[in-house]
């Protein structure tokens, strides 16, 4: 590891429901959810006062996209199906997702940041790395003035977490949410991170989680100090070194700032592993969700795609991707969706699904057109 290294993950607290509280803010301290295709927005009432949707009216297959740290300590996190989270917060209030508002907010915090520190790595709509290595600012203050800056453009609270790498600035920013400041050094890795649950390392997920305290290693200490034999015949090669090498500190790789993507993807972990065909109206609302985003996030940036692609992790952590090219660039969600359910029948559905992405490749900037990409309502995730 190079210790001369300053890394910092930024990561805005709790975001799009922060967003929706800067509009209602009689909601402070509620359980809010944001998610939900058909979710109606509040109503405002004749003395003024607004009228809200509960968790318990709600009816369909919508899915939470996020909700405040209220509702997250009653069970309730991102990806979960509105009617579980229903049943575990009947009395949240429930609102519509706004992605113009939070891209409009992610762009305010992101012109903050980048007046003080240009090195940004964009990891989405509501995350960053940066690189202040540069910097002469004590690493303390510096933070503080990027926390600032932020606070001053959206009204927002954002946490930072800064260490050698990425790897340990992202565990970092999460330490102290929401409003927090991490600073980490290599010396305090033992300290401070080992005794650390596993999952606590970005990557590490739920069933390699399971698998770890099956094999008695619960701490990121423990994993550190595990003969790499072991690993090696539990997890594979490539997975082992990594797992090593993460609970152990090192991250070699660099904050990249180019501006010119080679693909654009988006991808969501489920909360339960979902089947092909049991599962399969979720599936197809997520499925068609993600190519909507895919299409947004083109048509966003100013790309249209002759590669569209899927990716699966299956229950056992294998993964398999599919791609097809295209005859024309396209930033449509219908023929992304076409291209993605293409891909889709040629892999392997038998196995339950953890993850799905659908990933855009073979970038250009599109000739002009009149025809305005569309987003588009659910369908199957696969065939009769």
């Amino acid at each position: 590891m190079n210790h001369a290294r300053r890394i910092a993950h930024l990561d805005m607290d709790a975001f799009y429901a922060s967003v929706e509280l800067l509009r209602y803010p009689e909601l402070r301290g509620q359980a809010v959810v944001i998610g939900g295709r058909s979710t109606l927005p509040p109503q405002t009432l004749a003395d003024g006062t607004r009228q809200y949707s509960q968790l318990r009216n709600y009816a369909g297959r919508g899915v939470v996209t996020t909700s405040t740290y209220e509702a997250r300590a009653l069970g309730v996190f991102s990806a979960m199906g509105i009617m579980k989270a229903a049943q575990l917060a009947p009395d949240a209030i429930l609102l519509p997702a706004d992605f113009d508002s939070y891209r409009h907010y992610s762009r305010l915090f992101k012109q903050a940041v980048a007046a003080i520190a240009p090195l940004i790595e964009n990891r989405g709509i509501d995350e960053i790395y940066l690189d202040l290595t540069a910097h002469d600012e004590d690493t303390h203050a510096l933070a503080s003035r990027i926390k600032l800056a932020v606070q001053q453009a959206t009204g927002l609270s954002c946490s930072i977490g800064i260490a050698p790498n990425k790897l340990l600035a992202k565990i970092c920013s999460d330490l102290e949410k929401p409003n927090g400041l991490t600073i980490l050094t290599a010396a305090q890795i033992p300290a401070r991170i080992w005794p650390l649950a596993v999952r606590k390392i970005n990557g590490i997920g739920p069933k390699s989680g399971e698998k770890l305290q099956a094999l008695n290693i619960h701490t990121v200490g423990q994993l550190a100090n595990t003969e790499p034999g072991l690993l090696q015949e539990n997890f594979g090669r490539s997975y082992a070194d990594w797992l090593h090498n993460a609970a152990n500190g090192r991250d070699e790789r660099p904050v990249v700032t180019s501006s010119e993507p080679k693909s654009i993807s988006r991808e969501t972990t489920f909360e339960r592993d979902l089947h092909a065909r049991h599962d399969r109206a979720l599936l197809s609302e997520i499925f068609t969700a993600l190519c909507n985003r895919l299409m947004e996030d083109l048509q966003r940036k100013g790309y249209v795609s002759r590669t569209i692609g899927i990716k699966l992790r299956y229950a056992d952590f294998h993964i398999v991707t599919r791609d097809i090219t295209l005859p024309e660039p396209t930033a449509d969600a219908a023929a992304i969706r076409r291209a993605a359910g293409e891909c889709l029948r040629r892999a392997p559905l038998e196995q339950r699904l953890r993850l799905l992405g659908v990933r855009a490749g073979t970038l250009s900037r599109p000739v002009e057109t009149k025809a305005q990409p569309r987003s588009i309502q659910g369908e199957l995730f696969i065939a009769e």
